[in-house]
C-alpha cells in the first residue's frame, strides 16, 4: 500500500465535507448521507484515496491532466513565480513575463492565424469572453443587428450563466433563467441516438444543414456567431460522421459567420494533435481553451483569436476582463506544462503509438453483449450501452440508470470511468503507457461483464418500447 500522507479519519473528513462543501453537478443532501469519496495524493494516471485504495483515472480529472499527476517541475515554477511576482494583473497598461511568454506560445502553437490571446480563469469565463467579443467585433464592423450566437444541443460550453446559454444541456437550462436572449440551437450530431434510418453520411450532412436552415430563418443579418466542439465531450464524446465538419465549413465561409471552436477539452494533445481544429480539418476564428493548457495544475483559460477578429477589436476599448486574466503563477505554469508536453513529445506519443493502441483496444469493446458502438479519436472515447446492437435500442429504464451502475462498477473495480446517460466515456492523461491501457480496458471488461450480469439479474436488459 502507498504511503498516505497523515490526516484525519475518513468519516471524519466526510462529515466535515458533508457540514461545509458544496459540490458542483450534485445532489449534496444524498451525497452527505453516502460520504464523499476522498482523494488524497496522485501520482502519474492514479489516484489514491483516504482509504490507501489505487484508482486508475481513465478521466484525467476533468479531461485535464494531460501530463499526469505529480510532475515537480510544475510546482517548481509555481513556487519560483510567486516569490518573484505572485500577482499583477494586466489590466491598465501594464503586462508581465508570465502572460507575454504564454501567449506567444500559445501563438506559435495555434495554426492559421490564430495569433492573439485573451486570458481567462477558465474555460466558463472564455466562452463568456467570446460572447462579448463576437457582438462587439460585429458592432464595430457597423452590424450591431449580427448578436445571435448559434450552438448545439448536449453541447458543453461551461456552467456561468452566458456559458451555459450556449451549451445545449436541458437540465442546466432548467435552472436559472438560461439561456439568455440571442442564443439558438440546433442538433447535435449524434448518429447512434438521433440518425434514424439514415447513414452516417447523410445525417451528417442534414446535422450541418440544419445551421444553413437556421440562419436563413433567423436571417444572416442577425447571426454572429456558430460556436461547436470538435468532439463533443461532456455531451458523451460523440464524434461527428466524416461529413459533418466540411459542410459546416462551408455554411460559414459562405454567409460569413465567426466560428468559434471550443478546443477546452480537445486542445493540447487530447485528439491525438495539438487541437481538434487539426484533426479534424477546421478553421474556427476564435478558439477556446482551457484544462490541458495547465493539465489542470493551475486555473488557466482564454481565446485564441484571428488576425482578423483582434484587428477589428483593437481598434477601440473593449470593456471586459478579469482579475486574474494572465494571473503570473497560472500562466507560468501553463508554459510550463506546454514545455513538457513539446519536449517529451507527448502529443507525437499519442498521435503515433498509445492513441492508435487505444483505439484498437478500445473499439474492440464493441464486440461485448452490452456494447453497441465503440467511438474513439485519440484519447477521448465512448462507447453506447445497448440491450439491442441492431437496432440502437435504448434501455426501457430510465436514461441513465444503466449507465449508472455501470459507472459504480467501473468504481468498484478501481477505474474511474464516466457515465453520460448510457454511455460510459474515457479521457485519460496522455502519458498512460500501452501497460496502462492494457489494465484501464482489463477493468473497464470487468465492469462491463458485471453490469450486464446485474441487467439480467434484475431483469433490464429490455429495450424501450
Amino acid at each position: 500500500m502507498p504511503a498516505i500522507t497523515n490526516h484525519l479519519p475518513t468519516a471524519e473528513l466526510q462529515a466535515l465535507d458533508a457540514a461545509h462543501h458544496m459540490h458542483p453537478f450534485t445532489a449534496n443532501r444524498d451525497l452527505a448521507e453516502k460520504g464523499a469519496r476522498v482523494i488524497t495524493r496522485a501520482d502519474g494516471v492514479y489516484l489514491t484515496d483516504s482509504e490507501g485504495v489505487e484508482i486508475l483515472d481513465a478521466m484525467a480529472g476533468l479531461w485535464c491532466v494531460n501530463i499526469g499527476y505529480g510532475r515537480d517541475e510544475l510546482a517548481e515554477v509555481a513556487a519560483r513565480q510567486m516569490r518573484e511576482l505572485p500577482y499583477y494583473n494586466t489590466f491598465f497598461q501594464t503586462t508581465h513575463v508570465p502572460a507575454i511568454a504564454l501567449a506567444n506560445k500559445i501563438a506559435e502553437l495555434a495554426p492559421g492565424d490564430l495569433n492573439h490571446v485573451f486570458f481567462a480563469g477558465g474555460g466558463s469565463e472564455a466562452n463568456d469572453t467570446n460572447i462579448r467579443m463576437v457582438r462587439h467585433y460585429w458592432a464595430l464592423k457597423g452590424k450591431p443587428t449580427k448578436s445571435v450566437i448559434i450552438s448545439r444541443t448536449n453541447a458543453y460550453h461551461g456552467s456561468t450563466v452566458g456559458s451555459a446559454s450556449l451549451g445545449g444541456m436541458a437540465a442546466m437550462h432548467a435552472q436559472g433563467g438560461i439561456p439568455i436572449p440571442d442564443i439558438h440551437h440546433i442538433g447535435q450530431p449524434n448518429w447512434w441516438v438521433e440518425g434514424g434510418e439514415m447513414t452516417p453520411e447523410e445525417f451528417g450532412l442534414a446535422r450541418a444543414r440544419e445551421l444553413e436552415d437556421a440562419i436563413q430563418e433567423l436571417g444572416e443579418e442577425r447571426v454572429a456567431a456558430l460556436i461547436a466542439e470538435p468532439v463533443q465531450g461532456a455531451g458523451g464524446v460523440v464524434v461527428a460522421p466524416d461529413t459533418y465538419w466540411p459542410e459546416i465549413q462551408r455554411i460559414c465561409d459562405k454567409y460569413e459567420i465567426l466560428l468559434i471552436a471550443d478546443e477546452v477539452i480537445c486542445g493540447f494533445g487530447r485528439t491525438g494533435n495539438w487541437f481538434g481544429i487539426e484533426t479534424l480539418n477546421i478553421r474556427p476564428d476564435i478558439m477556446t481553451i482551457a484544462k490541458g493548457l495547465s493539465s489542470g495544475y493551475a486555473p488557466i483559460g482564454g481565446s485564441v483569436v484571428s488576425d482578423e477578429v483582434a484587428s477589428v477589436i483593437a481598434g477601440g476599448e473593449f470593456n471586459h476582463g478579469y482579475t486574474y486574466s494572465g494571473h503570473p503563477v497560472a500562466a507560468a505554469v501553463a508554459l510550463e506544462n506546454l514545455r513538457i508536453l513539446e519536449e517529451e513529445k507527448i502529443v507525437d506519443t499519442v498521435r503515433d503509438r498509445t492513441g492508435p493502441y487505444l483505439k484498437q483496444k478500445w473499439e474492440a469493446l464493441a464486440d461485448h453483449p452490452l456494447v453497441g458502438e465503440a467511438r474513439i479519436v485519440g484519447m477521448m472515447g465512448s462507447i453506447a450501452l445497448t440491450p439491442h446492437k441492431q437496432s440502437r435500442a435504448a434501455f426501457a429504464s430510465d436514461p441513465g440508470a444503466v449507465g449508472l451502475i455501470c459507472r459504480d462498477r467501473c468504481f468498484a473495480n478501481s477505474l474511474i470511468m464516466r457515465h453520460v446517460g448510457d454511455r460510459m466515456i474515457i479521457s485519460p492523461p496522455l502519458v498512460i503507457t500501452e501497460a496502462e491501457i492494457d489494465l484501464l480496458i482489463e477493468r473497464a471488461t470487468r465492469a462491463l461483464d458485471e453490469t450486464y450480469a446485474e441487467l439480467k439479474s434484475r431483469d433490464m436488459l429490455r429495450p424501450a418500447s
